[in-house]
């Protein structure tokens, strides 16, 4: 059930949709937290490199997804979503990168190599025809394969050769992510000012602390340095 959230006003500025734009805002500020701890770690290594922009472009893309697509979007034409769609498409990409790289000692170099290219031919795929069509549902699109196939993969068997914690909060972080998304498509929300965005969003939050979690140990695992 769709539940439009009425816009308010404070000091004469409209704010349209503000508990969306408040809980976007907390998945931003989650994602600026743990951009700023990566940078602060001295290891470094691919995986790391993907995974530390994996949070900053998360961040910059749920910033601009909202202030200029929820909260300010009447000051904008509906073009300006797109910034934090193209955004946010190059962030998952990152994620499934960093995946795949993790993942490349355990599985055939031809395998690796092969997705390692399709990370880049995806991307620009739907990079195109996002901009081309204005449609939110290649973005969609894009999250659901890059989570669900790449990242879940890559993971998946790496905790299955060898029982990585850091895989396991991946998968625990994709299943959270999953279930914001079934919440976002089904439009299930609990009242006007708490609707299907602000649950999605609450649990991406979630989602994107244990990514940061997982992260932190994936990054230490000597698979990341491509040595088993």
């Amino acid at each position: 059930m769709n539940l439009p959230q009425p816009a308010v006003e404070y000091f004469g500025i409209r704010i349209d949709e503000p508990v969306t734009t408040f809980t976007d805002l907390i998945v931003s500020a989650v994602c600026f937290y743990a951009f700023y701890q990566l940078r602060k770690i001295s290891l470094k290594n691919k995986v790391h490199w993907n995974l530390k922009y994996y949070f900053l472009s998360m961040a910059l893309a749920t910033l601009i997804g909202g202030v200029i697509g929820h909260g300010f979007l009447y000051l904008f034409t509906f073009a300006w979503k797109l910034p934090g769609w193209l955004t946010s498409m190059f962030s998952i990409a990152l994620l499934e990168r960093a995946s795949i790289l993790y993942a490349k000692p355990l599985v055939k170099p031809r395998v690796g190599n092969f997705f390692a290219w399709m990370n880049i031919i995806e991307l620009s795929t739907f990079v195109i025809v996002t901009f081309s069509t204005l449609n939110f549902f290649f973005v969609e699109v894009h999250s659901a394969y890059g989570l669900l196939v790449i990242v879940t993969s890559f993971n998946f068997v790496v905790y299955r050769k060898r029982k990585s914690e850091a895989s396991k909060l991946f998968l625990i972080a994709v299943g959270i992510s999953a279930i914001s998304a079934l919440i976002f498509m089904n439009e299930i929300g609990i009242s006007k000012w708490f609707n299907h965005y602000d649950i999605s969003h609450i649990l991406m939050s979630i989602s994107a602390f244990i990514f940061y979690k997982g992260s932190l140990k994936m990054i230490e695992d000597p698979l990341a340095n491509g040595n088993d």
